[in-house]
């Protein structure tokens, strides 16, 4: 069974943040939104409009009701740190490596008291650490690197215990990076950090934009 109208509404929506901004914000013209949905996806026969209308109205309603999440979101985000650590790099691993290798560059820089984190995905190891030990990876992994990436910086977000229990912090910081064109190159949640690797140049806009 196809989707009806209303999820067709609800969908089209989520999929487009600007729009579910201003919807949150009440800034849409109820009748605009509804005959842009209905050309955009080819549902402007009978009464499709005016169903798309109730559908978004309907929509609105619930966004009032994620707004008292939002107040709860924002004390938490008030109360967290922000710790930034510059001249980071990304490295993409094969899966086919030495993990003792690994764990003897980590090794290496906690003994240094410097900054890694290595992450699993199901056919690659991500290598996030200072470009100081670029050359660490370059010399044991030279044959094994996807890709690389350098300049980045890491914004973790180290935020009261009470976050575990708080709906949509990730959501609501993740929706202010993509709202403003903001590109999150890796993202890493550990109980109460939540680190953001970004690039260098985005840096002075996102704080900016994180003063809560």
């Amino acid at each position: 069974m196809g989707a009806t109208t209303a999820e067709l509404t609800t969908g089209y929506i989520k999929e487009h943040p600007d729009i579910k901004s201003c919807l949150k914000k009440g800034l849409i013209n109820y009748s605009s939104l509804s005959r842009l949905i209905a050309k955009d996806l080819g549902i402007g026969k009978g009464t499709s409009k005016e169903a798309i209308l109730i559908a978004a109205r309907r929509f609105r309603e619930k966004l009032e009701r994620e707004a008292s999440y939002e107040k709860k979101i924002a004390l938490i985000l008030k109360n967290s740190e922000i710790e930034i650590k510059n001249k980071m790099a990304v490295f993409i691993l094969e899966k086919n490596i030495n993990l003792e290798f690994i764990d003897e560059i980590q090794r290496i820089i906690r003994k240094e008291s410097g900054t890694s984190y290595v992450l699993e995905g199901s056919d690659n190891y991500t290598l996030i650490m200072q470009e100081k030990y670029a050359g660490l990876i370059e010399k044991k992994f030279s044959s094994k690197v996807i890709k690389s990436s350098s300049d980045l910086v890491i914004l973790n977000f180290k935020s009261p215990k009470e976050i575990e229990n708080t709906i949509g912090v990730m959501s609501y910081l993740t929706s202010i990076f993509t709202e403003n064109n903001i590109n999150i190159k890796e993202l890493i949640s550990c109980w109460t950090d939540t680190l953001f690797v970004i690039g260098s140049n985005d840096l002075n806009r996102v704080i900016n934009l994180l003063r809560f």
